[in-house]
């Protein structure tokens, strides 16, 4: 886009862009899942996976009514989000509830938007966000990466062809779709080992004398959902590619 008029990119950005090719989108998902399965990458990349979490929790908080004070994000890729309000009843369990799932449901939104065609609405949406949360970021290190995530947003929005564009879009919406399910796993064993005794899992129960274990299989059942749908929206040939009939 560099060089386009405000007019041009607009337009560019509401429209839709020609269908990716199904080897891109194979080769992205096959990429997405090395780096979640790799620990050594995982573990800088997981900061994507925070960032969405924390960005679920401070959503709901506002929609739930209550006040943000603040975002923190942490190096070792923990992160918290505070608010102020009343301490129990539904605003609390809602912003609970959505660190865990808020990756999985924003890749089943990404996953809607590029089958739609409307990839570069996804990278612009995307940047969008990010600059609404460093709003709330209470710390250097979370500055830094969001930041760091946001430039990169925006190089490859502005200054790369349509097929990179492309590439990166389908990278985001696998990565929500696989990044989300595996710290959930992560949750649950860090739970096993009573390392744990403050996640939110933990905090849900507190909250409403539901064993956390539950709310474990509850983030489990919405992200593995969000991927199995998303899933097929991306590559709806995929059963007739691996020989499966109807």
């Amino acid at each position: 886009m560099h060089g386009s008029t405000i007019s041009e990119v607009w337009h560019q950005v509401i429209g839709t862009q020609p269908a990716a090719p199904l080897t891109l989108v194979l080769v992205t998902g096959v990429v997405t899942l090395l780096v979640v399965g790799y620990g050594p990458v995982w573990r800088v990349a997981r900061n994507a996976i925070t960032i969405a979490h924390e960005g679920g929790h401070a959503l709901v908080a506002l929609l739930s009514g209550r006040r943000l004070t603040g975002i923190r994000l942490h190096s070792d890729t923990s992160g918290v989000t505070v608010s102020v309000g009343k301490p129990t009843g539904p605003g609390m369990v809602f912003t609970g509830l959505a660190g865990y799932i808020a990756p999985s449901l924003l890749g089943l939104g990404a996953a809607a938007m590029v089958t739609a065609n409307r990839l570069t609405a996804l990278l612009w949406l995307t940047l969008l966000l990010l600059l609404a949360m460093l709003i709330m970021i209470r710390n250097a290190y979370g500055v830094l990466t969001v930041v760091v995530t946001g430039v990169a947003l925006f190089v490859i929005s502005w200054f790369t062809s349509p097929t990179v564009q492309a590439a990166a879009a389908y990278l985001i919406t696998w990565f929500l779709l696989l990044g989300g399910l595996r710290p959930i796993f992560e949750l649950q064993t860090k739970r096993a080992r009573r390392q744990a005794p403050s996640s939110d899992a933990d905090q849900l129960h507190r909250l409403t004398g539901v064993p956390g274990i539950v709310w474990v299989v509850v983030f489990f059942l919405v992200a593995a959902g969000c991927l199995l749908i998303g899933g097929y929206w991306l590559v709806p040939e995929l059963p007739s590619i691996a020989g499966v009939t109807g």
